[in-house]
């Protein structure tokens, strides 16, 4: 992903992974390894698997065999707030086998999410600006929320869909819950959801005045 962020664009770029990484980069909605790897990397590039190298065309040869794959950087990329839609994607590959209903009825979501939203309102009505700013520092940022989301995970694992929460976090409830509803995804999975799907949810949400960074 780091690369594919890079602001130096390359044209395209044939790189050896180790093969389940690789197959994680093609892999389609449904497939096995199917992940939040492979539709951020699919959003923003077009990826082919070229051809699999077995572990014994090396000396000495390695413990796994790997693949080459291709990778092309789209060109425009999307006009998208990359922020928003790895907050999204994080969300709901967490248990990418899970219904999007019960991922988003958890406590420790909608409070995440209800923060979530009043820090954009603020920013926005403060300077509107600051929201593209935010944009631009992308790349740092995705770092920072690899730490922050592997710690609000491990307090979401205890927390019951049906705690009692409070009045402002029903409020949040119902607006997720009436975007799921709208949008059709309530009882779909992330493990079968498309880029196309992604980014339908993710419009729906954002006009709901929802927000996932």
């Amino acid at each position: 992903m780091k690369l594919l962020a890079h602001r130096l664009h390359f044209r395209y770029a044939v790189i050896m992974f180790q093969r389940e990484f690789a197959m994680r980069l093609v892999a389609k909605p449904g497939d096995e390894l199917y992940c939040r790897l492979s539709i951020n990397t699919q959003l923003l590039a077009k990826v082919d698997h070229l051809l699999a190298v077995g572990k014994n065309n090396f000396r000495p040869p390695p413990k796994v065999d790997s693949s080459v794959v291709r990778i092309e950087p789209k060109n425009p990329q999307p006009q998208i707030n990359f922020l928003e839609w790895d907050g999204l994607v994080r969300l709901c590959f967490q248990r990418k086998h899970k219904m999007l209903r019960a991922i988003f009825k958890q406590k420790s979501v909608l409070k995440l999410l209800e923060a979530n939203t009043a820090t954009v309102n603020a920013l926005v009505n403060a300077d509107p600006s600051s929201v593209l700013l935010r944009e631009e520092n992308a790349d740092m940022l995705i770092e920072e929320r690899e730490v922050t989301t592997s710690v609000r995970a491990e307090a979401e694992q205890d927390n019951d869909a049906t705690m009692e929460m409070d009045e402002s976090s029903r409020t949040i409830k119902d607006k997720v819950m009436a975007v799921l509803e709208k949008t059709g995804f309530a009882e779909t999975r992330a493990a079968k959801m498309g880029i196309a799907d992604f980014l339908t949810l993710l419009l729906a949400f954002n006009e709901a005045d929802i927000h996932f960074s």
